[in-house]
């Protein structure tokens, strides 16, 4: 399942980007035969992701603060997702958020390591305000990484020659997927 702020994301925008057009097209396709949907699907209203979208956004960007200025963090994409399951979660439906991005995975995982990794990053003086921290827990996600080791295992990758596994994950890491040569070994002894 995407949310509108997603599919603007992965399909609406690159589709009009000559080097992301194809694969945009091929998300578009996997949305209309469903195997991709929308929260509407199951009765969630836009309105009231948008809402609780809003509200995350606000939360995450206010959170750290440098030069007296609240620091961008998550995009409405980003937080559309944390809206969604937790209005799955809200509703006693358990999911994951499958998200490459580490600075969401950080914030709700590790907020104070992401306050160090901005710091050397950014090299300013980062302040944190905690009382937003407690928003961002009971979230739990996975990497496309680890989502395509699913299909893999449910033999939903139709390719039997060569190490597949290998390919796929390697494909993914040159594709932005943050994982190292040290978690593609470990994913493959587990083979």
């Amino acid at each position: 399942m995407i949310t509108h702020e997603v599919k603007r994301e992965i399909i609406d925008k690159p589709l009009t980007i000559k080097r992301f057009e194809l694969q945009a097209m091929m998300l578009e396709k996997l949305l209309s035969e469903k195997v991709l949907e929308l929260p509407e699907s199951i009765g969630i209203k836009d309105r009231e992701i948008n809402a609780e979208t809003e509200r995350f956004v606000s939360l995450a960007n206010s959170i750290f603060e440098s030069r007296g200025r609240g620091v961008k963090i998550l995009s409405k994409g980003e937080s559309s997702c944390l809206a969604l399951n937790k209005i799955l979660q809200n509703k006693g439906v358990k999911s994951v958020i499958v998200v490459d991005e580490r600075t969401i995975r950080i914030l709700v995982e590790k907020p104070e390591n992401l306050k160090n990794l901005m710091e050397r990053k950014l090299h300013l003086r980062i302040k944190m305000r905690n009382e937003n921290f407690k928003e961002f827990k009971n979230f739990k996600f996975i990497r496309s990484a680890e989502l395509m080791y699913l299909a893999y295992k449910k033999r939903l990758i139709d390719l039997k020659k060569g190490d597949v596994l290998d390919a796929l994950l390697w494909a993914l890491k040159s594709h932005g997927c943050a994982i190292t040569s040290d978690e593609i070994e470990e994913i493959k002894r587990l083979g």
